[in-house]
């Protein structure tokens, strides 16, 4: 008897999903169903509390069939890469008719498989909207959970926060918060369900409601002093701001209660900026070359003043050709100091060799610095590298700020502290951040590892150990510049 004998003319299935997010769940089930040649119309797909609980999870009852079983010989089910990334996404989405969708599209794809090609399309459009929405969601999830301190029934530390997702996106974001705060013991609360981390399990439970977190804790009055004191009047823009944060965050941001004072007070503030000497207030640069032009002479900090050259970055010079990578060192060394090129000395050579091994062309990634003219001591006829200031690196961020903007990467990969530090703003170990993507704000992310000078300073079993971190950091990168790229 073949698949298509085991569907009765006209029968209706209805598939009850135990959980709103069971992605894996729905792709086995509608793999089934392909198979045995059920049309999108004939499947009710039903999430906890949807209607359609009338059904029995997959048994007849009220005209409801029992779902039909592939043949062991039944035709395998085509679909691509792309398709599952973003179905995989959508399916978090809070559309009750989102698993009616992928169903749907999977089935075309089986007659069609380039038709996700077609942007006119409107289910391919569809899709997409649904993807795009429950990643801005996972953005803001990642920006705005703030935790508060508070002390669990054995009296030690626990933090906890209060976060209102317009998806389903909490349990797929588990892991991002687990990485980012493996020492910590906290709880996220959320109307769509909870999860809890006790420094060596997961756990999940139901919703809660806003009552269930803390209102504040000591703490907060140090952070808002510090969100205060780093307020920027003078690149205030307060329609971008609300773009970037909601105002529907903002009740569970201590910080969120000084914007208002903050943008009000603003224009004095600017106004008291530039009357003290501050740095005069530029208008971004428009293209790469009006960066390369303000560079070479710019003299804001002391490195600039030194006689060396600015070195620009550089990339593919056809956008057709940029894989979505930017590369950002720490700083050009002697070699780049006097070729005018980043990253063609002994680690950018080091560099190239890595790259190639992981299978991402140099050619196809933007390669710049922290800081753009070379710092050094003088030692004879030799000039030894210098680190650069943490002063050094912010006051030379604004140009690196203004190349990202212009390239617009979807993936930064930082080599080095004093490169995260230009891209976060802040100082972070590399050894605890790497291997794990930090979102930036703009639909990028950054993902951080060694610098190749380091490499090229280790000998023995530490350089191949080390290497091999490194070989895997790119891999990774590689991995998600595939994903992103689809």
């Amino acid at each position: 008897m073949t698949a298509m004998q085991n569907v009765s003319i006209g029968a209706h299935y209805v598939v009850n999903l135990p959980a709103p997010d069971d992605f894996a769940f729905w792709r086995e089930r509608a793999r089934g169903l392909i198979q045995c040649d059920v049309p999108p119309d004939r499947v009710s797909w039903v999430e906890p509390g949807g209607t359609g609980d009338l059904f029995s999870a997959e048994g007849p009852s009220r005209g409801a069939k029992r779902l039909p079983v592939p043949d062991a010989d039944s035709r395998p089910v085509r679909v691509s890469k792309r398709f599952m990334n973003l179905a995989r996404n959508a399916s978090l989405h809070s559309d009750p008719e989102r698993f009616g969708l992928l169903y749907r599209m999977l089935w075309r794809l089986q007659s069609n498989p380039r038709f996700l090609e077609d942007k006119a399309d409107l289910d391919v459009r569809r899709l997409e909207e649904l993807d795009k929405s429950v990643r801005r969601d996972s953005h803001k999830m990642h920006a705005f959970v703030r935790f508060r301190q508070v002390e669990d029934e054995e009296g030690a530390e626990h933090y906890v926060a209060w976060f209102e997702p317009d998806h389903y996106i909490v349990r797929a974001n588990a892991g991002f918060f687990m990485r980012r705060f493996a020492n910590m013991n906290w709880s996220i609360l959320t109307p769509r369900g909870c999860i809890h981390w006790d420094g060596e399990v997961m756990r999940e439970s139901g919703p809660a409601q806003r009552s269930d977190a803390p209102s504040g804790d000591p703490v907060e009055d140090l952070w808002k002093s510090y969100y205060a004191s780093t307020f920027n009047p003078a690149r205030l823009k307060v329609g971008a701001m609300l773009s970037e944060m909601p105002k529907k965050f903002w009740k569970n941001m201590p910080e969120a209660e000084l914007i208002p004072d903050l943008i009000a007070g603003a224009q004095a503030r600017e106004a008291g900026m530039v009357a003290a000497g501050a740095r005069e207030v530029r208008e971004r640069p428009q293209s790469l070359g009006a960066v390369a032009k303000g560079i070479s002479t710019c003299r804001d900090c002391a490195i600039a003043q030194c006689g060396t050259r600015a070195v620009m970055g550089e990339g593919p010079e056809l956008a057709e050709d940029f894989s979505g990578l930017m590369i950002v060192g720490e700083q050009p060394g002697d070699q780049e100091d006097i070729e005018g090129r980043p990253f063609v000395g002994p680690a950018g050579q080091l560099l190239d060799e890595c790259l190639e091994r992981a299978g991402i062309p140099r050619s196809s990634a933007y390669v710049t610095n922290a800081v753009k003219h070379f710092k050094y001591v003088q030692r004879g006829k030799r000039r030894l590298h210098q680190n650069p200031s943490a002063k050094e690196i912010d006051t030379c961020r604004w140009w690196l700020e203004a190349e990202r903007t212009l390239v617009q990467p979807r993936v930064v990969l930082a080599l080095g502290a004093s490169a995260a530090r230009s891209l976060l703003g802040k100082t972070v170990s590399v050894n605890k951040v790497r291997g794990a993507p930090i979102p930036l704000g703009d639909d990028a992310e950054l993902w951080v590892t060694v610098h190749p000078s380091y490499l090229l300073r280790l000998d023995g079993e530490a350089r191949a150990e080390q290497g091999c971190l490194f070989a895997r950091d790119l891999a990774a990168v590689k991995e998600r510049l595939a994903q992103v790229g689809e």
